[in-house]
């Protein structure tokens, strides 16, 4: 995250959470027509029956559109974004990668390591401030504070949503 996205983040994290929603992360992209600010909400950790909906967007858009007015952290003009993390939720925090051990993740790295800037890798472990990737078979360490930006990778075939393989079985004569 950048240093306006963590900014902006720490301020509204307690209006999300007033709504009983988590703030995962903020990302703010600015360019010369206006910026874009999206947030990412989620229910809870605890909360594993509920889903974040439409009308939780809805809510915290209300919510947080009239605090930055107030607070105007961003000079200009900006497109507020309210989402759900989606099925290949970013990853934010180190915490982020805790709860999602053994899941796969594409990841983008802010200086190249080991001659690579992306990989896409199983989360095998967090120790202390690094995260350590299987990634084709062979341990890889990235500082936390090295992560550009990061997101899950979904297990199409787990979910049932993967394409069917074509059946390739030869015509029968008649």
């Amino acid at each position: 995250m950048s240093d306006k996205a963590s900014e902006i983040s720490a301020l509204l994290a307690s209006t999300v959470e007033s709504l009983g929603l988590e703030l995962l992360g903020t990302e703010y992209l600015p360019s010369p027509g206006g910026a874009v600010l999206r947030l990412y909400i989620d229910v809870p950790a605890d909360e594993t029956e509920r889903l974040v909906g439409i009308e939780d967007c809805e809510a915290v858009s209300r919510e947080v559109s009239a605090q930055l007015d107030v607070e105007d952290p961003i000079s200009g003009n900006y497109t507020l974004e309210v989402s759900s993390p989606g099925i290949d939720r970013p990853l934010f925090a180190l915490a982020h990668y805790v709860r999602f051990l053994g899941q796969s993740a594409k990841v983008g790295l802010k200086l190249p390591q080991d001659g690579r800037r992306r990989l896409q890798g199983r989360i095998d472990k967090v120790e202390g401030e690094a995260i350590v990737f299987d990634v084709e078979g062979k341990p890889f360490e990235v500082a936390f504070d090295n992560i550009d930006k990061a997101k899950l990778v979904p297990d199409w075939e787990a979910l049932g949503l993967a394409p069917k393989k074509p059946n390739h079985k030869p015509a029968k004569k008649k």
